[in-house]
């Protein structure tokens, strides 16, 4: 039986596999490297965190993104941002340096077993291990609104669906949301070739501005002190102090993780985005319906168009109903907050003892950290320290399942 398991290679798995196995952990982890950054953004994009707020957590500090871009002779600059590609490539070679060996093979389910849990891939294996961590990224999150929901794969998609683009080129496509999201698709659907036009709710499209200098003057730091997450105060708590976040009343963390941060397009897209994209604010699909091969769209204004294809990139809602790799048993006896989001201690356990959560649904209780990249670190050191404390519990001894199964009449119910 393994110490912990791992469901999940992205920058968080990578990040806790690296402290866990400094910590003299049995560690596995499981999933395809890198996977949204890889297989579920077009070439490209880039990305939008500066390079320096864009490290996996290794325990030493020496396999940052500094030093991968500094070996293949790569910029990685402040205010100049860095390809996709580039980024995923550095989290492949932080894996290979810094973590233990990756197994790809994507884990079906998860189960808890009487002393621990149990791990079965998708090709039938099955591991046992005393603790897991869910690092499971965005992907089982996406969010498509009702009104076009139904529409089929043929005609909407949510924007991480597609890893290239090439497919609408010369047809007419309809993108969702005012984030960067929405306006780098966009942009790249245009310069491609196709038609293509953005639908905001919001009565505007915001703007991030170009950040100042690194080096400048100390009333101006003073004033707006850059940050991981973004210049300003308000930023600075929300990134370097995750755990004094988690002491704010449940529903103003609820109301932070939701609306800080919140959809804005970078500085380096917007010139792009003008030049050949249709932008429409103030407009909301209230209707969508296939019509001779193509999708008749109606919005709140009372605007009506035909467009070939939606896509919908209108984020990720991380609640507890959607995290499909617990077995149904499992996810229905987790405590969930009062946003659907799983709830954690302050060592991320879930309420089931030795089942640990990392990432986006962790962010209503640790703070807008946790939907970036820079939060991993945080979370990878302090999410060890409990997983590290669970192990040596239950080494030897029975799991206190009892803890969960009070639990189990609430959640057969929802089985049921």
């Amino acid at each position: 039986m393994h110490d912990l398991l791992i469901v999940g290679a992205g920058p968080y798995g990578l990040s806790v596999a690296s402290h866990a196995a400094a910590a003299g952990l049995d560690v596995r982890i499981f999933g395809r490297t890198m996977a949204s950054w890889r297989d579920h953004m077009p070439r490209g994009m880039f990305l939008k965190s500066e390079p320096w707020a864009s490290d996996l957590s290794d325990p030493a500090g020496r396999h940052g993104l500094a030093a991968y871009c500094a070996r293949e002779g790569l910029p990685a600059e402040h205010g100049r941002p860095l390809p996709i590609e580039h980024f995923a490539a550095y989290g492949q070679w932080f894996a290979r340096q810094a973590a233990p060996p990756v197994d790809e093979r994507l884990i079906a389910s998860v189960r808890a077993t009487g002393d621990g849990f149990e791990a079965r891939t998708r090709d039938g294996e099955a591991y046992r291990a005393r603790s897991v961590v869910l690092a499971v990224g965005v992907m089982p999150f996406t969010e498509i609104p009702r009104a076009v929901r139904d529409l089929g794969g043929d005609h909407v998609s949510h924007s991480s669906d597609h890893g290239d683009l090439r497919r609408f080129r010369g047809q007419d496509v309809t993108v969702l949301g005012a984030g960067q999201a929405a306006l780098e698709t966009a942009a790249l659907l245009a310069e491609q070739g196709t038609r293509v036009r953005v639908l905001a709710r919001s009565p505007r499209v915001d703007w991030n501005t170009v950040p100042p200098a690194w080096q400048r003057p100390w009333w101006e730091s003073l004033r707006a002190p850059h940050t991981g997450l973004g210049c300003g105060w308000r930023n600075r708590f929300y990134a370097e102090t995750p755990g004094l976040f988690r002491r704010l009343p449940e529903p103003a963390r609820a109301r932070v993780a939701e609306g800080a941060l919140g959809p804005a397009g970078a500085w380096w897209i917007r010139e792009r985005v003008e030049a050949g994209v249709e932008v429409r604010v103030g407009h909301e699909v209230v209707s969508a319906e296939r019509a001779d091969g193509r999708v008749r769209v109606r919005t709140g204004t009372g605007a009506r168009f035909t467009t070939d294809h939606v896509i919908a990139a209108t984020g990720f809602r991380a609640t507890t109903a959607r995290i499909d790799v617990l077995d149904p048993l499992l996810r229905g006896g987790l405590r969930s907050l009062a946003d659907g989001t799983p709830y954690v201690g302050d060592r991320f356990e879930s309420s089931c003892p030795g089942l640990f959560l990392a990432g986006l649904t962790t962010a209503s209780s640790f703070g807008p950290a946790m939907r970036f990249v820079y939060g991993a670190a945080f979370t990878a050191e302090r999410l060890v320290r409990g997983v590290e404390r669970h192990v040596r519990r239950g080494r030897g001894t029975a799991l206190p399942v009892r803890s969960y199964e009070e639990t189990a009449p609430r959640a057969a119910a929802a089985v049921r």
